[in-house]
């Protein structure tokens, strides 16, 4: 996948600024930085939820904009919420888009399913609304139902958001063991440091629209650029408060 001169703006408001990258095959690439920098949209471009105001980017040599790249590239977004739907259990949400496409026979579509259940550790929940799990477990679910489509490119927006420590560390090793055992390329938007330092061939740090680095983590946690480590480790200054101190008798 590449990324030649992507540019967007809204209105008179830049988001990305000029972003070149080239991401390899089988690679895990996590892309980080604060929030509002640009890097949810950056993903949408990937998969033409957005268009472009200046630049493209290249999926497999195809232009992403191009509808066409969509159906000849197998490509799937676990969304930030999970974006399932708690009229269906889990099972039909994992069916569901094999039914729509007639992508097999009901027996077929039920072995896709499963073993994707499986992989993920979730057949008792099968039969669950996912209104009935945990954040966790809705992660794991919109991971299994991105799966059954086969992907050769599957993006993450904010696979750890909300969860736990030990459920966060449980999605990273997920999405390592789907590199190893699948050869996927993995596209992973996210603020989480372990993550990113734990399971990503290269980082990209996105700040204020600009692509300021592209790197590996052991370099990046040797990095000395001021703007990397405010960010990777944040320091809290009690002495100089940011918001403005009541009075005793001052009503909030």
């Amino acid at each position: 996948m590449r990324f030649e001169g992507l540019s967007k703006r809204f209105g008179e408001q830049p988001v990305l600024r000029d972003i070149s990258l080239d991401i390899e095959p089988g690679e895990i690439f996590v892309l980080m930085g604060p929030s509002g920098s640009g890097k949810s949209v950056l993903l949408k471009h990937v998969v033409g939820l957005e268009a472009p105001s200046a630049g493209r980017v290249l999926v497999a040599g195809r232009d992403a904009a191009d509808p066409a790249t969509r159906r000849a590239v197998h490509m799937a977004l676990v969304f930030q919420a999970g974006a399932l739907f708690n009229s269906l259990s889990v099972y039909d949400n994992l069916a569901l888009y094999l039914r729509e496409h007639r992508l097999g026979t009901e027996a077929q579509i039920r072995e896709k399913v499963m073993r994707a259940l499986q992989i993920l550790s979730l057949e008792s929940a099968a039969r669950k609304s996912p209104a009935e799990l945990s954040g966790g477990m809705r992660k794991r679910v919109a991971i299994a139902r991105a799966l059954v489509m086969e992907p050769q490119l599957l993006l993450y927006d904010e696979p750890t958001s909300e969860l736990d420590p030990v459920m966060s560390a449980t999605i990273s090793e997920i999405i390592a063991t789907l590199k190893t055992h699948y050869r996927v390329t993995s596209v992973v938007v996210s603020h989480d440091r372990d993550l990113a330092l734990g399971i990503a061939d290269r980082v990209g740090i996105l700040m204020g629209g600009e692509l300021i680095t592209t790197t590996t983590p052991a370099e990046l946690r040797r990095s000395t650029d001021p703007r990397i480590t405010d960010f990777l480790n944040p320091r809290i200054d009690l002495s100089a408060p940011r918001f403005k101190k009541l009075e005793p008798n001052q009503p909030s």
